[in-house]
C-alpha cells in the first residue's frame, strides 16, 4: 500500500495574517468616469465588483476598455443592491467646489457646493453606501478648493460625516501630481478605515517628468491653431493683462510643465498650448497627449469623440498618484489592525529608532445618514 504524505503547511498558513496577505480584496468604482481608479486598484491586485457613472459617452470608454457597462445614476441604485466590498473608491463630481465651477455658477446666478442640487449632494450617497455596506476603507479624490470651500465649512461637514456619524478613521492630504506626470495638478485625497488603522501616505519623487515625454512625434495639422484662433487669444490676454488679470492662454515646451488639465479644454485648447516655434502657431493637445498627461497607458482605447475625450480626460484622476495610493492602502489593510510603526527620530545624519505607542482615537458621537430607498418598479 502506497502512504501519501500530508503537505506539510508552511509556517503561519493558518494564521490571520496569511489569509489577509492572500485575500483579493474588492473595491467599488463610484462616479467611475472612464476608469482611472479602476486601474489603479486593480494594478493593485484588487477585483472591481461594481461601476457607476451617470454620463453616456464616459460609459462608452469604461466599456470598451473594461469590458462592462457602468450602472447609471447612484442616486437610482439602492445601497441594498450593491455588491458588498472591501473598498470604496470615489472621485465625487468637483466642479461644485472648485474656483472655476464656484465662479461660474456664481456669475449664472447658480448654487454651488452642497446646494448645487444636481451634484452638490453626490457625496450624501457616498455616505448612504459607506452606513448600510460598511467597506474596511475608503479613498475619495476632489478638487484642492473642497479644503477651503465655504470658509471650510464643507470639509468639516465632509470630515464630521466619515468620523464622527459613520465611525471612520480619516486620513487626508492635497498631493500635486507633477511629481509623476508632467502636468501641475493638485487634488485632496481622503482615505478613511472602518477600524483604527496607522496610515501614512505614499512618498513622490522630487522632480517629474517634462511635456516632451507625453508628446507625439507626428500630431495631425487640425490640432494647429488657425490664425484667427491664435490672434484672438493673443489679443484676449493682452486685453487682461492690462486690466491686471491673469486670465490668458498657457504656451509650454516639451520643456515645461503643463498647467492643469481641465474639462474645458474642449473649448479652445488655451490653457495647454504646445509651442512649435516662432514661425508656426502653436497647437492643442492631441487626445492621446491628454491621456498619457494624465498617466494613460498608451493601450487604452479613446473610442470617443475628440470633444468628449478632452472631457473625460479633464474630469480623471491621474493614475500613477491613485495607483501609490491604492498599493499604500492593500499594504495597510493586509497588516494586523493593531500594527504600530516604529518611529524614526532623525539628528543630523543621525537616525533612532523608537519604539513609541500610538493610541487609537477615542469614538465621537455617531449622528444617523439617511439612506437611499430603492426605487419602484
Amino acid at each position: 500500500m502506497k502512504t501519501v504524505r500530508k503537505k506539510k503547511a508552511r509556517v503561519g498558513e493558518d494564521s490571520p495574517e496569511y489569509a489577509a496577505k492572500k485575500q483579493k480584496f474588492r473595491f467599488i468604482d463610484l462616479f467611475c468616469g472612464i476608469g482611472g481608479f479602476r486601474i489603479a486598484f486593480e494594478k493593485a491586485g484588487c477585483e472591481c465588483v461594481f461601476s457607476s457613472d451617470w454620463d453616456k459617452f464616459s460609459q462608452q470608454t469604461y466599456e470598451a476598455n473594461f469590458g462592462e457597462k457602468p450602472h447609471g445614476d447612484i442616486h437610482e441604485v439602492a445601497v441594498a443592491d450593491i455588491p458588498q466590498h472591501d473598498i470604496l473608491c470615489g472621485g465625487f463630481p468637483c466642479q461644485p467646489f472648485s474656483i472655476a465651477g464656484v465662479s461660474k455658477k456664481l456669475s449664472l446666478g447658480r448654487k454651488h457646493g452642497f446646494e448645487d442640487i444636481k451634484q452638490g449632494n453626490l457625496f450624501f450617497e457616498i455616505a448612504n453606501i459607506l452606513e448600510y455596506q460598511k467597506p474596511a476603507a475608503f479613498v475619495l479624490e476632489n478638487v484642492k478648493n473642497l479644503k477651503g470651500h465655504d470658509k471650510g465649512r464643507t470639509f468639516d461637514i465632509i470630515h464630521r460625516t466619515l468620523t464622527e456619524a459613520l465611525g471612520y478613521t480619516v486620513y487626508y492630504k492635497i498631493i500635486d501630481a507633477k511629481s509623476v506626470v508632467p502636468q501641475h495638478r493638485e487634488r485632496i485625497f481622503l482615505v478613511g478605515f472602518r477600524d483604527w488603522r496607522y496610515f501614512e501616505f505614499p512618498e513622490f519623487p522630487s522632480e517629474g517628468p517634462k511635456l516632451g515625454s507625453i508628446l507625439e512625434s507626428d500630431p495631425p495639422a487640425k490640432y494647429t491653431l488657425t490664425d484667427h484662433l491664435w490672434n484672438y487669444l493673443q489679443n484676449y490676454a493682452k486685453k487682461h493683462a492690462a486690466a491686471g488679470n491673469g486670465f490668458g492662454f498657457g504656451l509650454v515646451t516639451e520643456k515645461d510643465h503643463a498647467r492643469t488639465l481641465s474639462a474645458r479644454y474642449h473649448k479652445d485648447g488655451s490653457e495647454i498650448l504646445i509651442s512649435q516655434g516662432s514661425r508656426k502657431n502653436p497647437r492643442r493637445l492631441t487626445p492621446r497627449e491628454c491621456a498619457r498627461l494624465m498617466g494613460y497607458p498608451d493601450a487604452f482605447k479613446i473610442p470617443v469623440s475628440d470633444t468628449q475625450a478632452y472631457r473625460q480626460f479633464g474630469n480623471s484622476v491621474v493614475v500613477p498618484v491613485v495607483e501609490r495610493i491604492a498599493k499604500r492602502v492593500v499594504e495597510t489593510l493586509r497588516l494586523p489592525a493593531d500594527h504600530r510603526p516604529d518611529l524614526v527620530l532623525q539628528i543630523g545624519e543621525k537616525q533612532e529608532r523608537l519604539s513609541l505607542p500610538i493610541e487609537s482615537p477615542k469614538k465621537l458621537t455617531r449622528y444617523t445618514t439617511k439612506r437611499v430607498k430603492k426605487p419602484s418598479a
